[in-house]
């Protein structure tokens, strides 16, 4: 039983490991507080990594409002851009505090990440392609978050780490088959303004409310129900 509770805290300590050094930026060495495969989540390479991060969301949600086709991916971009400002100047707080020099901006796969999605701008596959993207890079800030709040040895940094998760969370959720998904579909149904449904055909409007239609079902059914009294009047009396 120790053997195996002993394998799986092993197990558990590679993943974390594992999951750090495919974020952790160029640079990230034992000279600003150990490398980020050094047994353990390094705080100052937490640091530098969500720093980027922040700076690459940051320049793509700034993106995604020139670029974007639909009224909700640029919405959320401008979420971005607001909650990652926020975040990035906790985090830059914190290493100043602790004398970690952080990265100057994105790293190279996050500048060609954005430029991948840039070629499409003005098209929906531009949309497409940049809700996958963020879809893709807030669920590995997700998991980098959760290994500097499993392992994390500064308790300022894990309190940051545990106050930015939600934060986090909430993004992935928009842009993860959320309110984004979807948008401009050809299932959509046509709409006027003002409470007018589109013609389709003429493309006119014409006033339509739940009220109306209800009025003239309740109108047809009257004139059924009194249609049919006075033919069984006439059958049973003849006729008037």
């Amino acid at each position: 039983m120790r053997n195996r509770q002993r394998m799986a805290v092993v197990a558990a300590g590679t993943v974390i490991c594992a999951s750090l050094a495919a974020y952790a930026p160029a640079g990230a060495d034992g000279n600003d507080g150990g490398s980020a495969t050094d047994g353990a989540v390094t705080d100052s390479a937490f640091l530098k990594t969500v720093h980027q991060g922040n700076l690459a969301e940051i320049e793509a949600g700034n993106d995604a409002q020139t670029n974007a086709v639909g009224a909700c991916v640029k919405d959320v971009g401008r979420m971005l851009v607001r909650d990652h400002t926020k975040l990035d100047g906790d985090a830059k707080q914190l290493a100043k505090k602790l004398d970690v020099s952080l990265p100057a901006g994105p790293s190279a796969e996050q500048k060609q990440q954005l430029a991948s999605v840039r070629a499409k701008a003005g098209t929906k596959d531009y949309d497409s392609a940049w809700l996958s993207a963020q879809d893709e890079n807030h669920r590995k800030t997700l998991a980098l978050i959760d290994g500097q709040i499993a392992s994390g040895r500064n308790a300022e940094i894990t309190a940051a780490a545990k106050a930015a998760r939600p934060v986090v969370a909430m993004h992935l959720d928009r842009v993860s088959g959320g309110t984004c998904h979807g948008q401009g579909s050809s299932h959509s149904v046509p709409a006027g303004d003002g409470g007018m449904a589109a013609d389709t055909n003429s493309g006119s409007t014409a006033p339509v409310t739940v009220g109306t239609a209800a009025l003239g079902g309740l109108l047809l059914t009257g004139a059924l129900t009194l249609g049919a009294r006075r033919r069984r009047s006439r059958t049973t009396h003849g006729p008037r």
